[in-house]
């Protein structure tokens, strides 16, 4: 499963790039929504997720461990991630989608490599547009990486997942409603620079591998376990993804997936204590797996002078 965490980190990239046109029922179902999703008008909303209080120079931020896809029933912030939206001045996300350089990052992403790709290569990606039952050339303008990430993070809409409900857009959507202002931790590019190969051999065997576990829908099981432990503030199993993901085979993916989660939290973190520095009450909502490791957000935040306080799921309280 090397791709699964860069699919999810890549999700952020693709608000908008692609939605699916299911022509019958060889298709998952297709995104409700929220007001027309059975039972989630009348069902009071829960908190999901993980959420920090960060208090330091006489003021409360919020960290928020957040989800890049998810259901219905996660649409609507719970009772605590409500409280925190009312609290704050500013909503921090890893991407700020709308903001003009954001804008730019994408654009030029999709005029990277432009080198064809193999034939066999080519046809196996186009099977699984077809299989995703995206129309033929749907991603034809995006980085072969995104195509595949794409791809990977759409095949979760079988068990009920989707970009449409997740947190992200969930959050910047509270936040627009309030008049608050939506700011980006990182630039796209800057994240591309993490997700992309270095060279076309590594982009070739990546695909590759991308590709199989498509194939073989070993994409699946691991996405729905990580949303299951997302969803029950499951510390504990994230901490433990290396040893499930089917993501860390060689020393090359250990080193992968290092850059890609600890190797971007110091400049989170920096991010996020920079804007309370001024003054600002932040609510930061960024990916759940960057709570955990050794570079863990949590833990980077404390080391800045913060009291970090776990708030969902409240800490268990120990046997006596």
């Amino acid at each position: 499963m090397k791709n699964l965490l860069k699919a999810f980190s890549a999700a952020l990239l693709l608000w908008g790039s692609a939605q699916a046109q299911p022509p019958g029922t060889a298709c998952p179902p297709p995104v409700l929504p929220i007001a027309e999703a059975p039972g989630e008008q009348s069902a009071a909303p829960q908190d999901v997720g993980l959420l920090w209080r960060l208090q330091r120079d006489g003021r409360s931020s919020y960290l928020y461990g957040s989800m890049h896809i998810g259901r219905p029933a996660w649409a609507r912030p719970g009772p605590a991630l409500q409280k925190a939206l009312q609290e704050v001045d500013v909503l921090a996300l890893e991407l700020n989608i709308s903001d003009a350089h954001t804008q730019a990052d994408l654009a030029r992403s999709k005029r990277a490599d432009r080198n064809a790709l193999p034939a066999k290569l080519q046809s196996r990606l186009d099977a699984q547009v077809s299989a995703a039952c995206l129309p033929a050339k749907a991603l034809a303008a995006l980085h072969p990486m995104l195509q595949l990430s794409t791809l990977t993070v759409l095949a979760a809409r079988w068990d009920g997942l989707d970009m449409a409900y997740g947190q992200e857009l969930m959050l910047s959507s509270q936040a627009q409603a309030r008049g608050m202002p939506i700011v980006g931790l990182e630039r796209a590019d800057d994240q591309m620079q993490a997700l992309f190969p270095k060279d076309r051999k590594s982009l070739l065997r990546s695909l590759d591998e991308g590709l199989q576990q498509l194939e073989q829908n070993r994409v699946r099981p691991a996405v729905l376990r990580l949303a299951r432990a997302w969803e029950q503030g499951d510390l504990g199993d994230l901490q433990r993804y290396e040893q499930w993901c089917d993501c860390v085979q060689s020393e090359d993916d250990r080193a992968w997936l290092g850059r890609l989660n600890d190797g971007r939290n110091p400049h989170l973190a920096a991010g996020i204590a920079a804007l309370h520095s001024k003054g600002q009450s932040v609510l930061a909502a960024v990916g759940a797996l960057h709570m955990s490791g050794p570079q863990a957000l949590p833990k980077l935040l404390s080391e800045r002078g913060f009291r970090v306080e776990q708030i969902h799921p409240p800490p268990t309280t120990p046997r006596r």
